[in-house]
């Protein structure tokens, strides 16, 4: 590694120096700073300076590194913090400008990536797919409806794994999607189903829930069912909100409502002041969602995301909702259909008709809605995609598809394939590695990558938005910093680029592993690294 005995045995005597400089950069986390409307970036990675004399006079006087070697002092000793010595910690930095490692300790360690993975995911297929695919949902029938308007036999709603019909792409809107759909298919001249309203989620193999997910994430939103019909990012929004009087039950409701999702209620409001105890408990596979516990009278209300199991027929439901409000009438069965279902039946559409279908933002748009809030079901989505469109004659599930097809594309852009261990597409699966060094490859490749544009515009942006929207604010990283977080119970990861206050451009990862405190907790480590190098004032070279 880089940071060699060498540095180590001069740490005493370059103590005195880094105290004098040091006035601590800006910490990662600051109290008071929030406010209701985001404050957007006030300087940009070209607005740097740069004459690496103004950075380091301006470095001088806030405390920056002004040497790499202080630098390379400055992170280890962030490494070597007292309360980090049970965990397991990673670090490289190299810059894009000079292809010089700065920094690199426990490099090739494999470690729990957790939500860092989706860069892999997005970058393969951004390579694979291009920004431009669209996800498609065709709507099938045996034959166009016929002159007055009906259709004999099954109308079926095919899914490819749509991240798009969902609240998150219409303005908050959980209905918008679904109910555009039933006006083309009202617009088609549909005015009656004689059949069955089916949901076809066939497009995908392979279990609903990624391999060595935890239990304890399955009833909430980050890990939800995957389905290739799916709609609201295949959750429900949970809202609890005290009742009128002490001893009132709580007001229970979800958006949005679903006749097959029930509610079961045991709250009750209790006096001002009085602590909230509240627990969510939805069993796996079921669609009950229990609610214990009780809520003070002063309570701004609880909000929460739950997932729901079967979404697909959610989705059938909510379609046959909104058909009927268009006059149009389906007098079958809602139903749904998945892979060993359409390999068992004998009913299979034989020579369908496509009466309408719906497309897709651009991937370019779906992968910054899956990077910048992390969005877990969004990368799941994308990686069977890429399994489906791109994985030729592979045998297997979607998922190990689409794995496939990210370790080909990895293989290309010259990471080492025993430096990657993946699982799903988030990162969820616990049991996912990677290295600092494999994450650093993977980001410079895709720094001149023929859509590095793309990539990078999908990466949050520190103090901006995306899972850094409130992070590192008012520090040399803000609106400067691009990466990936990760986080899920003892891990926080941060991988991406930054550019210097000298100027130069730089990729890192910081991979935190076996760290049991809070999630803020950890991430003002990672965070203080991407401030460092963003305050950095020397050259590489």
């Amino acid at each position: 590694m880089l940071f060699t005995s060498k540095y180590r045995d001069r740490l005493t005597a370059l103590l005195l120096l880094v105290a004098l400089n040091l006035c601590a950069v800006a910490p990662a986390f600051s109290q008071g700073e929030e406010t209701t409307r985001e404050r957007r970036a006030t300087q940009s990675a070209a607005s740097q300076p740069s004459s690496s004399r103004t950075a380091a006079t301006a470095a001088s006087s806030s405390g920056a590194p002004l040497t790499l070697e202080e630098l390379q002092l400055r992170i280890a000793e962030i490494m070597r913090r007292p309360e980090l010595a049970p965990a397991q910690l990673a670090v490289k930095v190299t810059s894009l400008d000079t292809g010089r490692t700065l920094f690199e300790e426990n490099a090739q360690k494999l470690l729990l990536p957790a939500s860092v993975m989706k860069i892999f995911t997005v970058a393969a297929a951004l390579d694979r797919l291009t920004p431009d695919f669209r996800f498609k949902t065709s709507v099938y029938a045996d034959a166009r409806p016929d002159a007055a308007g009906t259709i004999k036999g099954n109308l079926t709603i095919y899914g490819r794994g749509d991240p798009s019909l969902s609240a998150t792409f219409n303005n908050g809107d959980y209905f918008k999607a679904v109910n555009e759909l039933a006006d083309q298919i009202a617009a088609a001249g549909v005015k009656r189903v004689e059949g069955d309203l089916v949901g076809d989620e066939s497009y995908f193999t392979g279990p609903p829930l990624g391999f060595a997910w935890s239990w304890a994430d399955l009833q909430w939103y980050y890990g939800a069912e995957v389905s290739a019909l799916s709609v609201n990012n295949n959750a429900l929004d949970l809202f609890v909100k005290p009742g009128a009087s002490v001893g009132a039950q709580c007001s229970v409701t979800t958006g949005p409502p679903t006749p097959l999702v029930t509610i079961n209620n045991r709250t009750t409001t209790t006096a001002r002041g009085t602590k909230r105890e509240l627990a969510v408990y939805r069993a796996l596979g079921e669609n009950v969602i229990e609610v214990t516990g009780s809520l003070p009278l002063d309570d701004q209300g609880y909000v929460g995301s739950v997932s729901v199991s079967h979404p697909a027929l959610v989705f059938v439901y909510m379609l046959r909702s909104a058909l009927a409000q268009k006059g149009v009438t389906v007098t079958g069965k809602s139903r749904t259909i998945d892979a060993p279902v359409r390999r068992e039946t004998t009913s299979a559409l034989q020579t369908p008709v496509e009466i309408t279908s719906r497309q897709s933002p651009p991937l370019s748009v779906v992968a910054a809605q899956t990077l910048k809030p992390s969005q877990n079901l969004y990368a799941e989505l994308i990686l069977r995609t890429l399994g489906r469109e791109r994985g030729g004659n592979f045998e297997g599930t979607s998922e190990a598809a689409g794995v496939d097809v990210v370790r080909k594309f990895l293989a290309e852009a010259g990471v080492n394939p025993f430096e990657v261990v993946m699982w799903d597409g988030s990162g969820l699966s616990r049991r996912d590695l990677i290295t600092a060094n494999a994450t650093v490859q993977l980001l410079a490749y895709m720094s001149r990558h023929r859509y590095a544009g793309p990539f990078r515009d999908a990466l949050p942006i520190a103090g901006v938005d995306g899972t850094l929207a409130r992070r590192m604010k008012g520090t040399p990283a803000m609106g400067n910093a691009r990466a990936k977080t990760g986080t899920i119970e003892t891990v926080a990861t941060l991988s991406g680029y930054v550019t210097s206050a000298a100027g130069e451009r730089l990729v890192f990862s910081v991979l935190l592993n076996n760290y049991p405190e809070s999630s803020n907790a950890r991430r003002v480590f990672t965070d203080d690294l991407a401030v460092l190098l963003a305050s950095f004032a020397g050259r590489s070279q």
